[in-house]
């Protein structure tokens, strides 16, 4: 198994592992881990062509978020099962031999949970979770059930070869707005020292209580809701061939940073 810190605030408090493909066949519910397959970097160079299966993710986690073979659709991983929201808006369950370049998945058990009391944005949802996040939690698992208001959503088109590079795709990107709906708000927050592996901050997918509505979230409001807040000390790294670890420079800080701003799944 190969091993890499990719950056030195990690030490102590981010194990982050590089693993095989084989290096998958492990317990991240023991380990309290975050698991990933593909780094986003991949997927920026237009890594568009998975070799994990739902099946296998799965198996390592029961709520997370991220993309499907050729880019096709937004994933959102939900209580042990897995939906595509399309760039037509439309939302579809997936099946467990679909594959995915890019996804990061753990086994949600909630430390801190709160009753949120709206309306608040985006930004104050942000802050309070920061607020309440263990002290030297790198990573936190996230999820909101509530009501919510002004959603911001998007998605892109599935593609084709030879690929384009993401951010020649998400040039033509979906974006639709709902103005209320009930249902669940998930993700991720990454630190800064990701980038590269994964979008740093907070990267947030929706699912609708009647599964009819979902996406990328741009933007939101909490009307009400439970927060519940999983904060996880490892992240494991599934690397396709000839991926590996490293530190991207400025520039490709300033193109991931951008990400979250209507920028990339």
């Amino acid at each position: 198994m190969a091993r890499d810190i990719i950056d030195d605030r990690f030490i102590g408090a981010l194990h982050l592992r590089a693993l095989t493909h084989a290096g998958l066949e492990h317990d991240p519910a023991a380990e309290h881990t975050a698991v990933q397959a593909g780094t986003l970097d991949a997927l920026m160079n237009g890594g568009y062509e998975g070799d994990t299966t739902l099946a296998e993710l799965l198996r390592l986690g029961d709520l997370g978020l991220g993309t499907v073979q050729q880019l096709d659709g937004e994933l959102i991983v939900f209580d042990g099962r897995a939906w595509s929201a399309g760039a037509d808006g439309s939302i579809r369950e997936l099946p467990l031999n679909t594959l995915t370049p890019f996804a990061v998945v753990t086994h949600f058990e909630a430390m801190v949970t709160e009753q949120l009391v709206g309306p608040l944005t985006l930004g104050e949802l942000h802050a309070r979770v920061d607020e309440l996040a263990p002290v030297g939690s790198p990573v936190l698992a996230v999820r909101i059930d509530g009501e919510f208001s002004a959603l911001s959503l998007r998605s892109v088109e599935k593609q084709t070869p030879p690929y384009k590079p993401l951010r020649e795709v998400v040039a033509h990107q979906t974006e639709w707005s709902v103005p209320s709906a009930s249902g669940t708000l998930l993700g991720f927050r990454f630190p800064d020292a990701t980038a590269g592996v994964e979008v740093p901050g907070y990267h947030l997918h929706f699912l609708s209580a009647d599964r009819t509505i979902g996406g990328h979230v741009m933007n939101i409001t909490v009307e009400s809701g439970s927060l519940a807040i999983d904060p996880c000390d490892q992240l494991h790294v599934e690397l396709p061939d000839g991926v590996g670890l490293g530190v991207p420079g400025a520039a490709d800080r300033a193109e991931i940073a951008s990400l979250e701003g209507g920028t990339a799944n």
